[in-house]
This record gives structure tokens, C-alpha cells and sequence, in this order.
């Protein structure tokens, strides 16, 4: 689509990210064919979904002139971690504002935080200011001092950077032609509705058979922003587009205990991943999904013959964070 490829986008991310059938995994759970879409190996500070969604802000950011980058996180976000390293990557400073209580150590994505030497402020949950109120007051007083911040929220997920989950929905379309498989599910994590607003405009825009099914990390109602995003893209793309909720599959029912705390059914995907495909998958996001996958098909909700394509967006950086030896 000629209007996608004249929006500034500046690479950032390892791609076309390759596709990668898991037999022994498919094997154990004695259901569907199932398929990785290696997002994790997008390469930008240990790669992840959220490179490709800064090709298009940070290539924004450099046409609005900006010299710092402002966005928002937990403690131990993947996005605020991406963040730093693109805005590095273009000669920027990054300024993270995350949410928790006081940093004890610095493990996991907060160690790689300041290693790229972010600027990092902590937002606890319980005090006066929520974290995007801190960090649009951080933005403000960064113009007062003469510098041009720009804010990415949370994911990155607005219609400009969904635009790289409709590239990767074509990617993914062009793939599947020459392996000669056809997708019936992609099933991916979702935190934020970006990546499934893209997915869904871009298997719409090129021609994708599959249908998109999002198992949540948190008990957010992400169905709104998931319209809203795919209504911002259709701007983008001077069309009309809409995505309708027929379209839009969501499951609740895997992010206990509660958001950013693994769960024991993700520890145990982790873990059959790892030691049937030597394929490690994160505890908060990409963890969690993966036990959704799993159970869904011991549930019958993806049929034996069908072929389904997860979409492993990252977040492993985020173990070396978390106190887990014992659950392993």
C-alpha cells in the first residue's frame, strides 16, 4: 500500500522476524499445528514487539525535532527498556516514568534501563500523581528548560505506531504464502491494544484469512482502544476502516493473580516451551498468553486440524528481574 510506505518510518527493528514451526510443543498438547512468530528476535536492546512500533514514533519524534523522549511503564516495562535503546540509537535522551514503589536493585529491564542511561522516575501507586500525569509534568518542565520532549504512551499504542503491526500482519501474509501454510489464529499478548488493532487492519488491508485472538496481561477493557486505534490508522491511511467486534477476540481469563506477577499456569508454559523448543518466553506477557494457548486447546477451542500462529512479542529481560528460581 503506496500511502503506508510514504509515512516516515525509520528502521529500527530486524525484520521480516522469522516464523518457527514447534513440533515437540504441538506434540504434548496433542491439539492444533502450532507456529511462532519470533517477534522476540526484533534486535533493538534484546529485541521485542515494540520495535516495530518506534520505527514510525521515533521517525515522528526526529520530524517534530524532539531531543528527549518521554514514555511510561511498570517497573520492569519492555516498552520503557525499548524506548531508551531507540532514543539512544538516535542520539536522544530517554526519560522513564514507572510505576511502583521504591527501586531496591537494579535487575532485569531496569539493569538494562541504566546501562542506556535513562533518566528513570519512579510513580508510586498510591501517591498524588498517576504516572502519565507525571510524565506530561516532566514534559512541560522540560520545556521551560529550552528542550523538545516528545511522549509515547504506554506500548506505544496509537494508530501511528500500530502501523507496525500492519506491516507485520502483511509480513506474516507474505510468509505463510511461501511456507505454504495457511493460519487460521494468530494468538498474541496484549497490554495495551496496539498490536491487535494492527494485526487486525493489516490482515484486512492485504487480504489475511486468520482471525486475531488476544489474551490479556491485565483486566482492562481493551476492546475501545482496540477500535479507536484501528479508526486512527484508517486517518493514516486516508481510509475508512473500522474494526468491528466481530473481529476482535479478547480473553480475560489469564492474567491473574493480578498484572506484571507471574502466574503458576504461566511458569509452567514457560517452562514445557522451553524444554520441548528451547524457546524462552517472558513472565508477564508473553508467559501468560502461552498458558491461555494451552488451555484453550485442552478446552477444544481450537480445533485439532486448524494451525495457529503465535506471536511471541518479548519480554524476557524481565525474568533476570524477578525472584523466581524456586518456581523453576
Amino acid at each position: 500500500m503506496e500511502k503506508l510506505e510514504r509515512i516516515p518510518r525509520i528502521p529500527l527493528a530486524i525484520t521480516p522476524t522469522p516464523i518457527e514451526a514447534v513440533p515437540r510443543f504441538s506434540k504434548v498438547l496433542g491439539g492444533p499445528e502450532i507456529y511462532i512468530k519470533r517477534d522476540d528476535n526484533t534486535g533493538l536492546a534484546f529485541g521485542g514487539n515494540k520495535a516495530r512500533k518506534l520505527e514510525y514514533l521515533m521517525a515522528d519524534a526526529k520530524v517534530k525535532g524532539a531531543d528527549v523522549i518521554l514514555t511510561e511503564g511498570g517497573l520492569q516495562s519492555n516498552h520503557a527498556r525499548m524506548t531508551a535503546a531507540a532514543a539512544r540509537k538516535l542520539g536522544m535522551k530517554a526519560v522513564l516514568v514507572l510505576k511502583g514503589k521504591e527501586i531496591k536493585e537494579y535487575q532485569g529491564n531496569l539493569l538494562l534501563d541504566r546501562i542506556l542511561d535513562a533518566e528513570i522516575i519512579v510513580v508510586d501507586p498510591d501517591g498524588s500523581l498517576t504516572r502519565r500525569e507525571a510524565m506530561l509534568k516532566k514534559a512541560e518542565e522540560l520545556k521551560a528548560r529550552g528542550m523538545k520532549p516528545y511522549v509515547i504512551p504506554t506500548g506505544g499504542s496509537t494508530g501511528l505506531g500500530a502501523l507496525g503491526y500492519v506491516r507485520c500482519a502483511k509480513e506474516i501474509i507474505e510468509q505463510s504464502k511461501v511456507m505454504g501454510v495457511e493460519f487460521d489464529w494468530v494468538v498474541h499478548p496484549i497490554g495495551s491494544g496496539g498490536t491487535q488493532a494492527g494485526l487486525i487492519a493489516g490482515k484486512k488491508l492485504f487480504g489475511g484469512n486468520f482471525k486475531v485472538y488476544g489474551i490479556a496481561a491485565d483486566n482492562e477493557d481493551f476492546e475501545p482502544e482496540i477500535k479507536k486505534i484501528g479508526e486512527e490508522i484508517g486517518k493514516l491511511l486516508d481510509l475508512e476502516l473500522t474494526i468491528s467486534p466481530e473481529e476482535i477476540f479478547l480473553n480475560y481469563d489469564y492474567f491473574g493473580p493480578t498484572y506484571g506477577v507471574p502466574s503458576e499456569a504461566a511458569i509452567e508454559a514457560m517452562k514445557l516451551l522451553a524444554r520441548t523448543e528451547g524457546i524462552i518466553v517472558g513472565p508477564v506477557y508473553t508467559g501468560k498468553a502461552l498458558a491461555g494457548l494451552i488451555d484453550l486447546i485442552h478446552k477444544g477451542k481450537f480445533k485439532e486440524n486448524e494451525k495457529i500462529l503465535f506471536v511471541h512479542t518479548g519480554g524476557a529481560p524481565a525474568i533476570f528481574g524477578m525472584d523466581l528460581i524456586d518456581r523453576f
